[in-house]
């Protein structure tokens, strides 16, 4: 019999193959599913693997569009343009992290621009990024040069052209134009879904703002092969290089010559003008003081800058002849003379006795010529005068607040009128109910006669008070103010759109009415307080003069508005002109004399220095006292 031990191991022995057999046969198994896996992926859905591969492997950068430029309503010189420039941008993997510190403060030497100002753009969280990050822009040709000089000690830093906006100095164009900066974290909240993207550059302010689809064009695109780290390959065949569409112009309505001149006429005092064509709502000039140089929002300091304009007492960035309101004064006596017509509750023929005074309740209302008055008046002659008692008198006791009240806001007031710049606030037309919820009081008789002179709680803006002037010129149809008259091809020049007449109010006030209130106006200039200031022999003139009171300090508001020629053939000549100068100016009654610069320039073609002399006002003094 063979010894045990010899039949154990065999027996050993059998089983020890069995099991190597085993581990074959699950090695082959794997063998043969990988096999069919790397047969499945790469035979038969290998284009499907293949376009995801060279998807992941490619970036796509953008590349800016060229902004729209704007032009004045002549399409000479571009009001605000593109200057070239360059833009820096540091790739902080590529530098390492033993050097980045070393070339972000050479980098920071060479552009003269605070260490920590790149810092904030590459902060440390960033050092093993591929993708590159603008540092700087609005950088000159020779900035660029010291940094190409300089590129073996500056690893990872690159540039690349970037326009920059460039207004051509535009003084109180300005508020017109607007500025342009970059994408706050809160505006791409907003903007996301409308293709806006971080770093982008948008339009702040006025028509960069109203009309930034039309200006930023559409941007282009640059997809590179990069490797699994994010580098770029070089010698790359799968480029794609999408060209960017530069953004439309705008011609706008504004004059540039008018503008001047209406900017020359209103001096540094601040206050606003509106110069507008009733016959189709266009703005041929729009000037509030101060305003500002949107260039210094290409600094790099623009941040200090800003904070320094917003800080400034005389708030610069207002345009004033939108976002401003004031009490109307007697130009308000438009609107009442409207009422009186219209109303048939007081005859026009019909007179009132003007002592320079009138009592009522506790308090002694005196008219702005003080004793003896004015004497006995009708409609007529008490707009030429301005007489405040007339129209206390007839304001309290036959007209009646409500009847105030429904023809102001027939003439606009209390509403914005939808002018295409950004920021329009509708003023106020108080009512009893409003005073009652406010104050807790009752409307009275002295709040009515307040409210007929344009004084108390009324408040309108000067572009409010233009279309007043507008409707009574046009026989109650108000035109939808606006700065755009066209859009056209950036290439070409060929008109793509352009701004179509809008009636946004049809008065039902019949047009004799209208003509009975634009005779009254006449007088104003022929006989009345703007007599002397408006002695114009270019164009008859017809308008209304008012003097604002602010507070008890004896300062006022000079206000006036007018239309020009009084009479004519064509309506399309026609233009109105209305004029606020506040109050914290030296007093000089100035409105009427810088709209009779306005209308002289204008109608005999003369510059502002021309006018001056042609109207003999370069002799003239400031003048004192409050005048109507």
């Amino acid at each position: 019999m063979p010894p045990r031990d010899g039949f154990s191991f065999f027996s050993g022995g059998e089983k020890t193959s069995a099991r190597v057999r085993i581990l074959q046969g699950i090695f082959v198994a794997i063998f043969l599913v990988y096999a069919a896996r790397l047969f499945a992926m790469q035979i038969l859905n290998g284009e499907v693997y293949q376009s995801r591969a060279e998807h992941i492997a490619r970036r796509t950068a953008v590349i800016a569009a060229r902004r729209g430029e704007i032009f004045d309503r002549n399409f000479g010189a571009p009001l605000v343009s593109n200057t070239d420039s360059f833009a820096v941008s540091v790739t902080p993997a590529e530098i390492g992290r033993d050097e980045i510190e070393t070339v972000l403060t050479r980098l920071a030497g060479i552009l003269r621009v605070p260490r920590e100002q790149i810092a904030r753009r590459v902060p440390a969280s960033s050092y093993y990024l591929y993708q590159p990050v603008e540092v700087a822009s609005g950088l000159s040709f020779a900035a660029v040069s010291s940094i190409a000089e300089n590129a073996d000690k500056l690893p990872g830093v690159s540039w690349q052209p970037k326009p920059v906006r460039n207004y051509a100095e535009l003084g109180s164009l300005s508020h017109i134009t607007g500025y342009v900066g970059n994408i706050t974290q809160e505006e791409l909240t907003m903007m996301y879904n409308q293709g806006y993207q971080q770093g982008d550059i948008i339009g702040k302010t006025g028509l960069e703002r109203q009309y930034d689809d039309f200006l930023r064009g559409r941007k282009g695109r640059e997809t590179r092969t990069v490797d699994v780290r994010g580098r770029r390959v070089t010698g790359d065949e799968n480029l794609f290089r999408e060209a960017p569409e530069p953004g439309k112009n705008l011609v706008l309505t504004v004059d540039r010559s008018i503008q001047t001149l209406a900017e020359k006429a209103l001096g540094k005092r601040m206050g606003a003008i509106v110069v507008l064509r009733p016959s189709n709502g266009e703005i041929l000039a729009m000037v509030s003081w101060p305003w500002y140089d949107p260039n210094i929002f290409t600094h790099a300091d623009a941040g200090s800058e800003y904070q320094a304009l917003i800080s400034d007492p005389n708030k610069p960035l207002l345009n004033r002849a939108i976002q401003s309101s004031y009490p109307p004064a007697s130009t308000f006596k438009i609107v009442m003379t409207t009422g009186i017509l219209s109303e048939g509750v007081f005859s026009p023929e019909q007179s009132v006795e003007c002592s320079g005074e009138v009592a009522y309740g506790d308090r002694l209302f005196h008219c702005h010529v003080g004793k003896p008055g004015h004497g006995r008046l009708n409609l007529q002659r008490a707009m030429a005068k301005s007489c405040d008692i007339y129209y206390w008198v007839v304001g309290r006791d036959h007209l009646g607040v409500e009847r105030i009240v429904n023809h102001a806001r027939e003439y606009g007031f209390g509403e914005t009128a939808g002018i295409d710049l950004p920021g329009e606030i509708a003023g106020f037309v108080p009512t009893p109910q409003w005073k009652d919820r406010r104050f807790h009081e009752r409307w009275l008789g002295g709040d009515t006669m307040n409210m007929s002179i344009g004084q108390g709680y009324t408040l309108v803006t000067p572009l409010q008070m233009a279309n007043m002037t507008a409707m009574t010129v046009n026989d109650g149809v108000v035109y939808r103010p606006h700065v755009l008259k066209e859009v056209r091809d950036p290439v070409s020049g060929a008109v793509e759109s352009a701004a179509a007449r809008e009636v946004i109010h049809r008065s039902t006030v019949t047009p004799e009415i209208f003509a009975r209130v634009r005779r009254d106006m006449r007088t104003v200039i022929s006989e009345g307080t703007a007599q002397f200031p408006l002695n114009i022999k270019s164009v008859q003139i017809a308008g209304k003069t008012g003097t604002g009171e602010v507070g008890l300090q004896n300062r006022w508001h000079s206000w006036f508005t007018a239309f020009a020629p009084y009479e004519t053939a064509n309506p399309e000549e026609r233009v109105v002109v209305s004029i606020i100068v506040e109050a914290v100016n030296d007093w000089e009654w100035w409105a009427p004399y810088a709209s009779a610069i306005i209308f002289q320039g204008i109608f005999a073609r003369e510059t502002y220095e021309d006018a001056v002399r042609s109207l003999g006002l370069q002799y003239i003094m400031p003048i004192q006292g409050r005048r109507e």
